[in-house]
């Protein structure tokens, strides 16, 4: 269980420090990248079956310690994957303004628009529902 402790660790110390690098790589070293990562996060979970299968062979007494330890590890995980769908969509965006040519005005206009529609949304499901209520009353 150690030995996967310690690989754990230095794996995710990798991924993390290729997570902050995605952001400011561009073109296909970004691609490149992004598919270096997605594939480390997938040894990581290997991992933690790895691990996970490990304590459950450990005796009763001292497992529920090694059972915390993973629960931190998962939430580590969780924690990087997030991190990673983060810089993926800080790539994406990038990209789509690239592509569009997107100056950051229209995005202002239309969460302008967004809203608007959001509370037009809103007044309608509550008309809705007070025709429902009458419904239900009669």
């Amino acid at each position: 269980f150690e030995s996967y402790e310690q690989d754990f660790a230095v794996l995710t110390a990798e991924i993390t420090g290729r997570i902050g690098k995605v952001p400011k790589l561009v073109g296909d070293e970004k691609k490149q990248m992004v598919a270096n990562v997605e594939k480390q996060l997938e040894e990581a979970r290997e991992l933690l079956e790895q691990m996970e299968l490990e304590v459950r062979e450990i005796p009763a007494q001292s497992r529920g310690m090694y059972s915390s330890r993973m629960r931190s590890y998962k939430q580590e995980m969780g924690k990087l994957e997030a991190d990673f769908k983060r810089s993926r969509i800080a790539y994406s965006d990038e990209v789509r303004n690239e592509l569009l040519g997107d100056d950051g005005n229209s995005s202002e206009n239309q969460r302008a628009h967004l809203l608007d529609n959001t509370e037009r949304l809103e007044r309608s499901s509550r008309r809705l529902e007070a025709g429902y209520q009458i419904a239900v009353e009669t």
